[in-house]
């Protein structure tokens, strides 16, 4: 796998990972503790294929035994809303077309991929670069099977609410959208770029990923899904490094109240050198696996 399909498959992973069945699976999970106070640390995937079991074991008692259900992002009802906070965020600004930021053959398998996928790159020509390589993320998948209905994160925010239990976001949509819309230009080309070149392999690749995630390996899954970031500093930063930062921050300000909390974040935050779980240990706070 080449550096740029490794990144692409990063990013793409890291918002939008993948599991394929029929399968039961079982994910790592760990817990972070004081005398009052339980946070388990959950990895999720976003979109599922309806044969994979995850919600039960260790992770069903550790959700059950919770009062607090903690996300990424919470997403708001208004979905017309995010579609234009998205849009507005990926308009370029500097009249430059598209096409013309790409090379003659990455702008002819770019086209050639937007086409395949029914999405029209010459309704997209004023957009930036993160726009279409996001598009062209989840475009595949809904052919492959999978479906954005079955994530962990709704799954769980369903069952939160079944059971009366609160729920609270780590960050916002917006942010969320910052972190891509907020690369420079060249990264940006560089990231829509790969995600060209990685869709034919995108299904193997992906199946890969989540085949650690469901047995319970994050040391394998973190090596896949984090290695590719060491060679651009900048990006590992804005998408991994800084985010896991501020979340083990989070961590230790929480412990400071009681009750029990499940935090469910991407699984790439949970596995790798840069992980959470490393963060914490950076501030004297140890994590400990919760085995079955």
């Amino acid at each position: 796998m080449t550096m740029l399909r490794s990144l692409s498959g990063w990013i793409a992973a890291a918002f939008l990972m993948t599991a394929s069945g029929p399968a039961v699976a079982a994910p790592a999970l760990w817990r972070v503790q004081d005398a009052d106070t339980t946070i388990y640390l959950f990895g999720t995937v976003h979109v599922l294929k309806p044969e994979t079991d995850w919600f039960e074991g260790g992770v069903k008692r550790a959700f059950d035994r919770s009062d607090t259900l903690v996300l990424e992002i919470v997403e708001p009802e208004d979905k017309a809303a995010i579609a234009g906070s998205m849009a507005r965020m990926a308009l370029a600004q500097d009249g430059v077309k598209l096409s013309d930021r790409l090379t003659p053959d990455a702008r002819a398998a770019y086209q050639a991929a937007m086409d395949a996928n029914g999405i029209s790159w010459q309704a997209l020509e004023g957009f930036n670069p993160w726009m279409p390589g996001m598009m062209l993320s989840v475009a595949p998948l809904e052919k492959m099977g999978f479906r954005n209905d079955l994530g962990v994160e709704k799954a769980l925010r369903a069952e939160a609410a079944r059971n009366g239990k609160a729920v609270e976001a780590l960050e916002t949509v917006e942010q969320q959208i910052g972190f891509f819309a907020g690369l420079p230009m060249a990264q940006q080309v560089e990231f829509l770029d790969a995600t060209v070149a990685g869709l034919p392999d995108m299904e193997k690749e992906f199946g890969a990923l989540i085949r650690y995630w469901m047995a319970g390996q994050p040391d394998r899954l973190g090596k896949t899904m984090n290695e590719s970031l060491e060679a651009t500093p900048q990006l590992s930063e804005v998408l991994l490094t800084g985010r896991n930062r501020n979340w083990a921050q989070w961590i230790k300000a929480r412990l400071e109240k009681p009750g029990t909390v499940f935090m469910a974040v991407g699984a790439g935050h949970l596995a790798g050198k840069e992980s959470v779980q490393t963060q914490l240990r950076m501030l004297g706070i140890r994590t400990k696996r919760v085995k079955e």
